[in-house]
């Protein structure tokens, strides 16, 4: 069910894996694939004991975040869902423009004046840890734009953006 996908012993974010930290699920996602996302993530979390509606409630935090990658951030990104101590996280990453948890809409967005950000609101609200931090490529972009995301010289970075939302599974 995981696809061959490594991200290395570090983890995604660089630290140390942890003894009590499992991957689950490890997936590169477009538009076409996000409803077999959304069972996948879902599977992952009833086996670990995620019950209903807290389920329902992650499984469609982690969708929004994954359509919003596809849709402002070049079409495609990239989960990772791992069981973390009593946690269930997912990690979702895009190349895209980059943005900070500043956008998110305090108050339900269109009863503050906003337009947009209910998904990013909605994930805020039902997760017990949410966080928004610049992507792999933000390292490159704020040096001095010279070296991508791949470390490849000559090509500017993408910042990206990676979103991490978690829920307690007790």
């Amino acid at each position: 069910m995981v696809n061959p996908d490594p991200i290395g012993a570090a983890g995604a974010a660089g630290a140390p894996a942890e003894e009590s930290e499992r991957r689950l699920l490890q997936r590169r996602f477009t538009a076409r694939l996000l409803p077999q996302l959304r069972l996948l993530v879902e599977e992952c979390a009833a086996r670990e004991g995620l019950h209903e509606p807290r389920r329902g409630e992650f499984v469609l935090a982690v969708d929004e975040i994954a359509g919003n990658a596809v849709e402002h951030a070049g079409g495609s990104g990239r989960l990772v869902l791992r069981r973390v101590g009593d946690e269930l996280e997912c990690r979702i990453s895009d190349a895209g423009p980059g943005f900070s948890e500043a956008v998110i809409p305090e108050l339900l967005p269109g009863l503050d004046g906003a337009t947009k950000g209910r998904g990013l609101w909605l994930a805020r609200l039902v997760a017990d840890r949410f966080a928004v931090a610049a992507g792999p490529g933000a390292v490159g972009a704020a040096g001095s734009g010279t070296e991508g995301a791949a470390g490849t010289a000559g090509a500017p970075a993408a910042p990206g953006t990676v979103v991490t939302v978690a829920v307690r599974l007790r």
